[in-house]
């Protein structure tokens, strides 16, 4: 724990080490569909920077190692493969968050309370394998070109009825080096309503969930197409087409990818509500919800 948490402190220096010390060599065009690409603020790079990382340049880095058992392997599985606390050490630049992009637009977003927690991996190998022999996911997905994991997840708080949620993409191809309170800009509540609680719980649930497949000014995943906007539209619009939506996608959209959240209960599902109207583009009361629809 020692060693993680003197590589998370890596991260805050005021500039980490230069590209060129690295312990990795960056090439600056891809040389094979596995590359890693690099992005965000990196060190000794100018921002906006692409550079890519090779599959066995990364299999020369130290290794971590867990046995694991998540939605991507269903049976106990040995992972092997690099903290992303150590990529962050030794290629970040002022960046206290991390983010994975994948092949389908899918983003995850690791904050410095996540990686100290959680301490999450980019996967190298699988049971000893190489990724030219990796299972595909149960979805039938390919997993290539890189997986993140973690040893066993215990979540490390809890909004409502939403628990802290194991961050494991799969077919991730690009990792960026940010500052958090860039990521979380667009999304963050407006000032006027950053002392209302249920607001400030939609926000905490969201910015965890919903993020990784809804995006705004430029920031969060693509794979779900509606953008922040169109989710509090909707959510103004009609809020309990909203809610159902969010506890059983398929039943309101047949055929939606979306993962419903059976679990949540009435209390989460208005403070998500609640969050999302206030980003809405519609000329809606400003009252509560709750508060509207109680009305005769």
């Amino acid at each position: 724990m020692g060693f993680l948490v003197g590589l998370l402190l890596a991260m805050f220096l005021p500039a980490a080490a230069p590209t060129s010390q690295s312990s990795i060599p960056l090439y600056a065009q891809r040389t094979s569909p596995g590359d890693l690409e690099i992005g965000g603020e990196l060190a000794g790079l100018p921002a906006g920077a692409t550079r890519y990382l090779h599959y066995d340049d990364l299999l020369r880095l130290p290794q971590e190692t867990a046995t694991i058992t998540d939605d991507n392997f269903r049976a106990p599985t040995r992972i092997t493969g690099v903290s992303l606390a150590r990529l962050a050490a030794l290629l970040g630049k002022h960046a206290d968050m991390i983010v994975a992009i994948c092949y389908d637009s899918y983003r995850s977003n690791y904050s410095p309370e996540y990686l100290a927690a959680h301490d999450p991996i980019l996967v190298l190998r699988v049971n000893g394998q190489t990724r030219d022999r990796w299972p595909k996911a149960p979805s039938g997905d390919r997993l290539t070109p890189y997986v993140i994991s973690h040893p066993p997840f215990t979540p490390r708080f809890k909004v409502l009825s939403h628990e802290d949620e194991a961050q494991i993409p799969y077919g991730v191809t690009r990792i960026e080096f940010h500052r958090g309170a860039q990521v979380y800009a667009p999304i963050l509540p407006a000032a006027r309503w950053r002392g209302n609680a249920m607001v400030q719980d939609g926000y905490l649930i969201a910015r965890e969930d919903c993020f990784r497949c809804h995006s705004s000014g430029g920031e969060g995943g693509t794979m779900g197409h509606s953008s922040w906007i169109d989710l509090g539209n909707s959510a103004a619009r009609d809020p309990e087409r909203f809610r159902r939506i969010i506890h059983d996608p398929s039943s309101v959209l047949p055929g939606a990818r979306m993962p419903g959240e059976p679990g949540y209960d009435a209390a989460t599902l208005n403070a998500l509500v609640e969050y999302f109207r206030t980003f809405a583009s519609l000329n809606i009361a400003s009252e509560p919800v709750a508060e509207r629809e109680s009305k005769p």
